[in-house]
């Protein structure tokens, strides 16, 4: 007898309206949601720390036509390893998921993507991702290549650590000198301070966002800084925000030119951060999800200005 259980045809916290949802094919539907194409704020949060890069890189040099061309490939880039890096989690996560009221609806644990279709969706990204990668110098593709490590490791962080916001930082602003590395050729401090910086920026946001499944995730057992910081989230918060901002700065000074448009972007980005802070409520879902989607407007703030300073 044919089963009367309904499989979900979407994720039950996609945004309302998503474009996948509205027009994507639906045979391609349960693919795009597990690679999360549904919401694009992962993308842009890859995606911003490599144009904090391009802009360092050009502030330490002087811009190049390539700049353009990075900027485009890092975002092609950051959309397709995005979604390989959500399918591997998912991957990994398929049965934490299937306990997770939010999560119970994804692809994989509600059986619209079978196991091994999974795996080959993870590679064809993987590859797309690789090809991009491609067109960049030697020096930038190693840095791809290394990066590999660090994604592999991050859905197997929340089982052994209370610090898996670290290893999805390190992780997500390797592009910083990546991009950095695809203009000059060579690494120098001032990507390396900026990667440190982006990693207590993703604990700012991430823990912002965990608190979403503090619930849930201390039933099963699952490990996040929102659940050790507790009700000190909002204070402990605001020791990582001050932290990004003066590792920023020092990552900013350390280029050289044109350092006041840089600093009133850095002013912006860290304006914005303690607005989040003043009106976090750790026990609020809806507050905590619209502060963490903020987070695209404050790392693109720093961004424009950072390009500023390196085209003038």
């Amino acid at each position: 007898m044919q089963s009367q259980t309904k499989k979900p045809e979407t994720v039950a916290d996609a945004p309302a309206g998503n474009w996948v949802d509205r027009y994507a094919p639906e045979a391609w539907r349960p693919f795009l949601h597990l690679s999360r194409a549904d919401r694009p704020i992962g993308t842009w949060l890859l995606l911003l720390p490599c144009w904090w890069g391009i802009g360092l890189a050009m502030m330490a040099d002087m811009p190049l036509w390539r700049d353009l061309w990075i900027a485009i490939v890092c975002g092609l880039g950051a959309l397709v390893m995005r979604g390989a890096g959500c399918t591997w989690n998912d991957i990994t996560d398929r049965k934490i998921d299937d306990q997770v009221a939010r999560t119970r609806s994804r692809p994989l644990p509600s059986g619209r993507v079978t196991l091994q279709g999974a795996y080959i969706w993870l590679v064809a990204q993987a590859l797309v991702g690789f090809v991009i990668l491609l067109t960049l110098g030697s020096a930038a593709i190693w840095m791809g290549v290394a990066s590999l490590a660090l994604v592999a490791i991050y859905p197997f962080a929340k089982r052994f650590t209370w610090w898996p916001q670290i290893f999805l930082g390190l992780a997500f602003n390797w592009g910083v000198m990546l991009a950095y590395t695809a203009h000059m050729g060579r690494l120098d401090m001032a990507p390396v301070i900026a990667w440190l910086a982006g990693i207590a920026w993703t604990i700012f946001y991430d823990t912002i966002y965990a608190h979403q499944d503090i619930e849930d995730d201390t039933l099963i057992g699952v490990k996040s800084t929102a659940r050790l910081f507790g009700d000190d989230s909002p204070r402990i918060l605001g020791g990582f925000a001050l932290l990004t901002v003066l590792l920023l700065a020092v990552a900013i000074s350390l280029t050289g030119r044109n350092l006041l448009i840089g600093w009133l972007g850095l002013a912006g980005f860290a304006g914005h951060l303690f607005w989040q802070l003043r009106i976090f409520k750790p026990d609020q879902n809806d507050i905590c999800l619209r502060l963490f989607l903020s987070n695209r407007d404050a790392g693109l703030i720093l961004a424009i200005f950072l390009a500023l300073a390196g085209l003038v």
